[in-house]
């Protein structure tokens, strides 16, 4: 995966589809002609059919600061604001403003209408002590055991310095710590969550060992993260039926490689052949297997990018946190092959980073100033705009659109930080009606 960032430096991020998905039905009736008396009954036509029409509200989380002094603008109208989907204007259908953790619905999407027969609640008007959701993922199967005691200080640290009262939060990992607690309040939960993480990740010695395949080597590190990753877009696809509100899923791991040290196991595989590395690197089957782990590179970048691209559809930001802090060096006891060694941190880390740029976050990683780190991600989940519309283009197959926002003030030079594209979600797969 040492192409992860170029691969997707352009790849595309979806909106949230806010509002459930609704269907006018439109059924065309053809009328029988009138036929003489002489002649027999015109044979009856069949039913004609029936189309479905499905109309979302797209929404997007904007940020805008005033160019002179880098200032929260907050008083924004929504005739001040402009939204461009493929360089077609559209027209603002909601406007909420978040300022200081707190929701103020300046203008709501009308209505959807009512299918005949469905008798549905009053909506609740949103009140401006809405605060923030935030998501804590902790890939603990991703985390060595010896960064067990620095990630608890750190969720810690976000408990004091990043969720206030009024926060929604929520934390699930993916491996032995066994925690899957759901949006609450309370904060005694998170509290009493912290004592039971601890980290799972397979160690050097343990991936070198396995040699190039085996139950620790890279098909071990592959499952481990299809896990962490299926884990995380069933989250996705929950946090798409939460609106308004700017979602934060604070992504706690040392990132992902999938073909790591690979010299230092095809060294581990000669001594275990007692071979020379060089020889054994020109055996057909080894060959063939280090051709499929190259393979396996493709495959991370694509599932990191369906991840982004679910979470760009449910309008949550990926804020990535990598416990390890700066790392200077291995530990003395890892005897990894020191070029080995800097191409996995490397690769780690430019893990981290894609996913948390694809999805509009910031990728905490290779550096120790946690707390500078946690006041970003406070201002950035304090103060935004939540814009929604219905978009102008009926077309289905026109998945990716991209999306331009403007905002103007007089007298003001405004600086807009908004996403700039999305995919619409791919249809899903016809069932077959063939019988084994």
């Amino acid at each position: 995966m040492r192409q992860t960032a170029k691969l997707l430096s352009a790849g595309a991020f979806a909106l949230l589809f806010a509002l459930a998905p609704f269907a006018r039905t439109a059924a065309l009736h053809a009328q029988a002609q009138q036929q003489p008396p002489a002649t027999p009954p015109a044979t009856a036509q069949a039913p004609s059919p029936t189309f479905r029409v499905n109309v979302d509200l797209v929404t997007t989380d904007v940020i805008v600061r005033d160019q002179r002094n880098d200032q929260f603008i907050a008083d924004l109208k929504p005739g001040e604001f402009e939204i461009y989907e493929d360089g077609v204007r559209q027209d603002l259908a909601s406007l909420v403003l978040i300022h200081g953790g707190r929701a103020f619905n300046v203008q709501a999407p009308p209505p959807a209408p009512v299918q005949e027969g469905i008798i549905l609640p009053r909506n609740r008007p949103t009140n401006d002590a809405a605060g923030r959701i935030f998501l804590l993922f902790i890939d603990d199967l991703h985390l060595d055991f010896q960064q067990t005691p620095r990630t608890r200080q750190l969720i810690e640290k976000m408990l004091k310095n990043l969720i206030h009262d009024g926060d929604m939060f929520g934390i699930v990992t993916t491996g032995t710590s066994s925690i899957s607690q759901q949006l609450t309040y309370d904060r005694q939960v998170l509290e009493s969550a912290i004592k039971r993480i601890s980290g799972n990740a397979l160690k050097p010695k343990e991936i070198i060992s396995g040699g190039q395949g085996g139950s620790q080597g890279p098909t071990e590190l592959r499952h481990r993260a299809q896990v962490a990753f299926s884990t995380a877009y069933d989250l996705m696809k929950n946090l798409e039926k939460v609106q308004n509100r700017r979602k934060a899923v604070l992504w706690i791991s040392s990132g992902y490689d999938f073909n790591p040290f690979e010299k230092s196991r095809l060294d581990e595989e000669a001594q275990r052949f007692q071979t020379n590395a060089d020889d054994l690197a020109n055996d057909p089957f080894i060959r063939q297997t280090q051709s499929s782990q190259a393979l396996a590179e493709a495959d991370l970048v694509h599932e990191m990018a369906e991840l982004t691209r679910a979470a760009n559809r449910a309008n949550a930001t990926l804020y990535t946190i990598d416990p390890r802090g700066l790392i200077a060096g291995q530990d003395m006891d890892q005897e990894v092959d020191q070029q080995d060694w800097a191409r996995y941190v490397q690769e780690t880390q430019d893990s981290l980073r894609v996913l948390a740029e694809q999805t509009g976050g910031i990728a905490v990683v290779n550096q120790n100033d946690f707390d500078k780190a946690l006041k970003r991600i406070d201002a950035e989940t304090s103060d935004y705009y939540v814009l929604g519309y219905y978009s102008k283009n009926p077309d289905p197959t026109k998945r990716r659109r991209t999306v331009v926002v403007k905002a103007t003030q007089k007298g003001v030079a405004l600086n807009v930080v908004a996403r700039k594209e999305y995919v619409l979600r791919p249809p899903p797969k016809p069932v077959s009606s063939t019988k084994k």
